[in-house]
């Protein structure tokens, strides 16, 4: 049974009220929200200063821009003025002056990589830099297409030496099929790690292999139908069957597309995203909200446990976008077989704030209306559990949706799992998420616990 005091958490008097960790923000004045912003982006005036204008900035010119009045910022090659957005920013004008006059996509990257910028800054945009072309002595142009293909040497040396083994791929076809074959050289491999599109002929395939991503960007010779995805773990093989459209001999698989058959840090590779459709939402407390998108039919993802996925959408002309944590459909999900297939599905327990401007206007989608979903980020491995013995989860309000795929994980597939502790913190009892489900599980499984407490954090 879970285990309610009467307290509020947190506390009246708690610190945390005012101040809680991670990523800072401050408060904005009044009339400075987000909404303000875009207003202000969509009323005409100019916000670079350069009259419309599109200029070439040098690094020279770069670094005279670098006080709050005139701040200019670059992000992969792209300069903004971004003093008129300096109260908008809610984590204040110091974060955004520490990259004044300089090249701020580090740290960018490092704070929030998953905002888009593009849209949020596109009438701040003063230019691109200039870049001056180097040359290197032993330069000699690379052979262009061999078959359609671009040849395997494209995956850099430098990046092999510094990464993991260099992956390589290959394709043969039969009467009605095309394989295409991607050898990892690892042996950790499963079926979230590879993420496959295909849209409008293009074909989009990308591998994670460590921090790693390997993408085959292709645009084929000819329709298919239908794919399929097999993975034999213990080779790291990875097998992507097409169906063919039409039963006829393919000269070549096709041309390459942008990142063709490259192996690049997946902090610097870009969010791809993906239109799903939403099927179903239900109310789960009085604020609380279970949505279930359906992926495309020409998709195949799955979310690797205990990572994230960002949502987005557009809101009077802005791309606005937000992280979420994916869940199974319920607590109990593993114990019994899901509504619907779990991977072409996938669920969010999302919180609505009435005063916000992401999640009023994800409610008040209708079933049927189509939100972009990005690939997984994260670093957790779910393979560091293989050994538990036992579990402390600490979880507070709609923090605990990265605890429930633990949670069915550990207790389902940890054979030396001996003891769950879940401590879950919410301001009242009907804030508590999946209450009776929790209840339920700790009934049925008696390895586990759960708590609901409330929390004072003193700051001194």
């Amino acid at each position: 049974m879970l285990n309610v005091p009467s307290q509020s958490f947190p506390a009246p008097s708690s610190q945390q009220r005012v101040a809680s960790g991670g990523r800072s923000k401050v408060p904005l004045k009044q009339g400075r929200s987000l909404m303000d912003w875009i207003r202000l982006t969509k009323s005409g005036k100019d916000l670079t200063g350069l009259k419309g204008r599109l200029i070439e900035v040098t690094e020279e010119e770069l670094k005279k821009h670098n006080k709050k009045d005139d701040c200019w910022i670059c992000i992969r090659g792209c300069v903004y003025n971004v003093s008129p957005y300096m109260e908008y920013h809610p984590g204040g004008e110091d974060e955004l002056l520490r990259a004044a006059g300089s090249d701020g996509t580090a740290l960018f990257d490092e704070v929030h990589r998953w905002v888009n910028y593009e849209s949020m800054l596109k009438e701040c945009l003063v230019g691109k830099m200039a870049v001056k072309p180097v040359i290197p002595k032993d330069y000699h142009e690379e052979k262009k297409v061999l078959n359609g293909i671009l040849p395997k040497s494209q995956v850099t040396d430098t990046l092999a030496k510094e990464g993991p083994v260099s992956p390589s791929y290959d394709w043969f076809q039969k009467d009605s099929l095309i394989t295409i074959v991607i050898y990892t050289k690892q042996k950790d491999m499963n079926l979230d790690s590879v993420i496959v599109d295909y849209q409008d002929n293009s074909f989009r395939a990308e591998t994670i292999i460590k921090d790693y991503s390997y993408l085959i960007h292709i645009g084929l010779s000819h329709e298919i139908q239908d794919f399929s995805v097999r993975v034999v773990e213990n080779v790291g093989k990875i097998e992507i069957v097409l169906k063919k459209k039409e039963n006829i001999s393919w000269k070549s698989l096709g041309h390459p597309l942008e990142n063709h058959n490259s192996l690049i840090p997946k902090k610097d590779t870009g969010l791809y995203y993906r239109k799903c459709q939403l099927i179903s939402k239900e109310d789960v407390t009085h604020d609380t909200k279970l949505f279930c998108l359906k992926l495309p039919p020409s998709t195949h993802l799955q979310v690797p446990i205990g990572q994230h996925v960002y949502l987005k959408l557009t809101i009077t002309g802005i791309e606005i976008v937000k992280p979420y944590t994916p869940v199974s459909h319920s607590l109990l999900s593993e114990l019994k077989e899901p509504v619907l297939p779990n991977n072409k599905y996938i669920y969010f327990l999302i919180k609505i704030y009435p005063p916000g401007l992401f999640t009023p206007e994800l409610d008040h989608l209708q079933i049927g209306d189509f939100v972009s979903v990005s690939n997984p980020e994260g670093n957790f491995k779910i393979s560091q559990f293989q050994e538990l013995e036992d579990l402390f989860l600490l979880a507070a309000g709609t923090g605990f949706t990265p605890m429930v795929k633990i949670l069915n994980y550990a207790l389902t597939n940890i054979p030396s799992l001996r003891k769950v502790k879940l401590m879950f913190f919410n301001k009242t009892e009907d804030d508590i998420i999946w209450r009776s489900q929790l209840e339920n599980l700790a009934f049925k499984d008696k390895r586990i616990k759960v708590h609901q407490k409330s929390l004072e954090v003193r700051v001194y």
